[in-house]
């Protein structure tokens, strides 16, 4: 009884605090042995990527008899929510945290913490600084996604000589980074490159994307290609370009390969996507955690959980998938 009024103190107090927030299912009290009591901690709570995420983490949870609670971030890069977060599932007792990094660096010192404490911690999606910060990291490859979304656009220019601007996500973010360098990769081109006409952090959301865009078309017109790190970018992104006549001439492909953002690519207002399968993340972390809790075996390493290329306008080197197949495999497996 002490136990659970210390519990039900300490989630008051989380809440007052407005550092993160919660959904809970079925979890809250000590597991017995052998019975996983998984915490999950995502970057924000209503980004649809990071809900389908949690909704299909919460469904395996369930399908394994385990415990499962969520909590979030505020916004994207709230560390000091995430860390709050990790203190949180400490107390509660949980046998594993999977966790989306608002930012590589930003909140090992807690990471290390519950380690300590004999708690297994797994990253979804988003890459520590150093990666074995976590003991194992379920996530796609996203210097390889963002290579992919540089190779298309390439390859869709036809030879045009490439005139760029980026919408980046959040700063100091090793998903951001990864997305960034890979583009270029995939471009040819390097930071500073006169190629590039314009860049601006956007934090993944789709009304700053649209006033970097617009921002930065005030500056110059003279574009034939945008990145954007995610589907809600390019949203914004494209509302921009629309504005000023531009949607039609210029190549834009994007990260993600939500339901939402397919269907973009289907209605011509992105020219490609590049999927990736954050259900399969989850169930692989919940996996984890339920043999952990039954065996105290913990999983190590990075696992790459896949990138397709979405398109109906395929490209000659670079291997997609229809818009139909992304239809039936949006956010799920490979």
């Amino acid at each position: 009884m002490v136990k659970r009024v210390l519990i039900a103190i300490t989630l008051l107090a989380v809440t007052a605090a407005g550092c993160s927030a919660e959904r809970q299912w079925g979890g809250g009290a000590a597991t017995a042995d052998g019975r996983a009591k998984i915490g999950l901690i995502t970057k924000t709570d209503t980004n649809p990527y990071f809900v389908e995420l949690r909704e299909s983490a919460r469904a395996a949870a369930q399908a394994s008899g385990a415990d499962f609670i969520a909590l979030a971030g505020q916004f994207d890069g709230d560390n000091e929510g995430q860390v709050r977060a990790i203190e949180n599932f400490m107390q509660q007792g949980v046998t594993t945290i999977l966790i989306t990094p608002n930012s590589s660096t930003g909140v090992l010192d807690a990471i290390a913490r519950a380690r300590q404490a004999g708690i297994l911690v797994i990253a979804l999606d988003t890459a520590t600084e150093p990666a074995d910060a976590v003991d194992a990291t379920f996530a796609t490859d996203n210097f390889e996604a963002g290579r992919l979304q540089g190779a298309y656009a390439k390859a869709a220019l036809g030879g045009a000589p490439p005139r760029v601007l980026m919408i980046d996500g959040t700063a100091g973010s090793s998903v951001n980074t990864l997305r960034h360098n890979g583009f270029l990769a995939g471009m040819g081109l390097a930071d500073g490159a006169p190629e590039i006409r314009g860049a601006q952090n956007a934090n993944g959301d789709q009304n700053l994307a649209q006033q970097a865009v617009e921002n930065l078309l005030s500056r110059t017109s003279d574009v034939n290609v945008v990145y954007t790190m995610n589907e809600p970018t390019a949203r914004g992104a494209h509302a921009a370009l629309q504005g000023r006549g531009l949607a039609g001439s210029v190549v834009m492909a994007s990260i993600d390969g939500g339901c939402e953002g397919v269907a973009a690519v289907a209605a011509g207002q992105i020219r490609a996507t590049v999927m990736q399968f954050p259900a399969r993340m989850a169930e692989l972390g919940v996996e984890a955690a339920v043999e952990y809790a039954r065996t105290q075996r913990k999983p190590t390493g990075f696992h790459d959980t896949g990138a397709a290329v979405i398109t109906d306008q395929p490209m000659p080197g670079v291997p997609s998938q229809s818009v139909a197949w992304g239809q039936q495999h949006c956010w799920g497996r490979k």
